[in-house]
């Protein structure tokens, strides 16, 4: 059985067809090509399919695409800004060497861009509780909770230059 269903995806209004068995993450992927998210453990464990719906993550292989009818939807390829340049997030995590193999990435950045959005001072063990719900066999971590810090401190840094002008 197939419905319609209209969505905002990376700020651009959708429109389309899905079967109501399918995945958000397999509609992302065969209907509109966007592979950033990936296909990782398919029962909700690793985070490599981690998207943003209404702001807040969500394993999208196991969100049916039928629930996001008239909801916003972000997936990595709409993190950038809008001049096209990587987000702080996303230049932080190259910067800081916390990519390896790439395949978690996605998910991790999109994690800690909501962790970011909610907190604007954060420990060492906050970053790793709001990134725990991604799995990494590559980094140990060290270094993409290093990105996650460094964000945190250039952010604070540029409210404190923004605050005194």
């Amino acid at each position: 059985m197939n419905k319609e269903i209209r969505f905002l995806l990376n700020n651009e209004e959708i429109s389309c067809m899905v079967d109501i068995r399918k995945s958000l993450l397999e509609v992302l992927r065969e209907n509109f090509s966007l592979t950033g998210t990936k296909e990782g453990c398919s029962v909700g464990e690793c985070g490599a399919c981690t998207v943003l719906v209404e702001g807040q993550t969500v394993d999208s292989c196991i969100y049916l695409a039928a629930w996001a009818d008239g909801k916003s939807i972000t997936t990595i390829e709409g993190m950038e800004n809008i001049d096209g340049s990587l987000s702080d997030i996303q230049q932080e995590f190259i910067d800081s060497g916390a990519v390896q193999c790439g395949f978690c990435i996605p998910g991790m950045i999109l994690s800690s861009h909501e962790l970011l959005e909610d907190n604007d001072q954060l420990t060492r063990n906050e970053i790793r509780r709001g990134i725990s719900g991604n799995m990494c066999r590559c980094t140990g971590y060290q270094k993409i909770i290093g990105a996650v810090e460094k964000t945190v401190e250039r952010r604070s840094a540029n409210k404190k230059v923004s605050s005194s002008n």
